[in-house]
């Protein structure tokens, strides 16, 4: 099969993925092989492939936004029927035994693994994920549209929980990428006002045209506080400029993988009772509630498709914020 594969980290400008011709991968029981129709480039791909993050095995592929459709069924695999469309993402398996799995914290198994970082992931023409850690599409949502749910939507997702943020609040997004074009969907449709910190002209005009109630640069004071805010910028220096505006009993929630260091500051920034908080990958709940949310609403993803030879080329114009929205690589 076709695959983008990376054998060592580098920046992105030296177009460190190669095309590879590898095996078809093979089954085990309780798993499922699927052949890829679509899949999303996220901002975690970047940090893969720039070593920005600690790689648990080379070579691999990348990719966590995966949209494919059932070729083959393992051993036990009841749940699912060939040819139906299931979506893979950052999630790919947890212990299910240890004290997070048992109590619904499965985002925080210390012994995880992640799709297109421990294991092969979605820039090829197939791929095997569990069966239980495989979630069936809505038959209204089209394959592209479907792929930017799946790592920045349902991260944006879980932060949006963390935030705590109620119906009839503020909520700030700072940056306005792939994931918070879902993110503010949902928030409009839970009633919330929001308020969007960027820098680019570009972004500004999407989110207003996605109901942003009020747009600005990260450094602008918005025309009231915020309840609550999701800093998806991977810039620690946002987060002392956040609280600044953000009203005595809200949150904060870190929405990135990745992150600059957070500038010393002072504690009267933080001080009655303000939060700031991470937010680590996501459960099969959120992804579940996303994609029934997202048939409801129902989301619409801005995407921009292109072939899966052209990954250097996306994840570079991602680096330089070249398109809005999303990027899907289609085998």
């Amino acid at each position: 099969m076709r695959a983008q594969i990376l054998r060592h980290p580098a920046p992105i400008e030296n177009r460190p993925l190669q095309p590879a011709d590898l095996p078809i991968p093979t089954l085990g029981p309780g798993q499922v092989r699927l052949r890829v129709k679509a899949c999303g480039v996220c901002h975690t791909d970047l940090h893969t492939v720039e070593g920005d993050l600690p790689l648990p095995r080379l070579p691999v592929v990348p990719g966590h936004q995966v949209v494919g459709e059932v070729d083959a069924l393992g051993e036990g695999v009841t749940e699912f029927e060939p040819g139906q469309r299931l979506g893979v993402v950052w999630l790919y398996r947890t212990c299910g035994e240890c004290d997070y799995c048992r109590s619904g914290r499965e985002n925080l198994c210390e012994r995880a693994l992640f799709t297109g970082y421990s294991v092969d992931g979605g820039y090829a023409e197939y791929m095997v994920v569990d069966a239980a850690f495989a979630y069936a599409i809505p038959v209204s949502l089209p394959d592209e549209q479907v792929t930017p749910l799946l790592c920045g939507g349902v991260i944006g997702y879980r932060a949006l929980k963390l935030s705590e943020v109620k119906p009839g609040q503020v909520l700030g997004l700072y940056g306005f990428g792939n994931s918070a074009h879902i993110t503010i969907q949902v928030a409009r449709h839970w009633n919330c006002r929001v308020f969007v910190f960027t820098r680019s002209a570009g972004h500004q005009e999407h989110a207003r045209e996605l109901g942003a109630a009020w747009v600005g640069g990260p450094a602008d004071t918005p025309p009231e506080g915020l309840d609550a805010a999701i800093i998806f910028a991977p810039a620690g220096e946002l987060v002392p400029t956040a609280l600044r505006v953000l009203k005595p009993g809200g949150t904060i929630a870190l929405a990135g993988i990745h992150m600059s260091s957070i500038p010393e500051m002072p504690y009267s920034l933080l001080y009655r009772e303000r939060t700031v908080r991470s937010v680590a990958n996501s459960t099969r709940q959120d992804a579940r509630e996303l994609l029934e949310l997202a048939a409801e609403i129902p989301i619409r993803t801005d995407v921009t498709v292109f072939p899966l030879e052209q990954a250097n080329e996306v994840l570079l114009a991602m680096k330089e914020s070249r398109f809005k929205g999303d990027a899907v690589l289609v085998p």
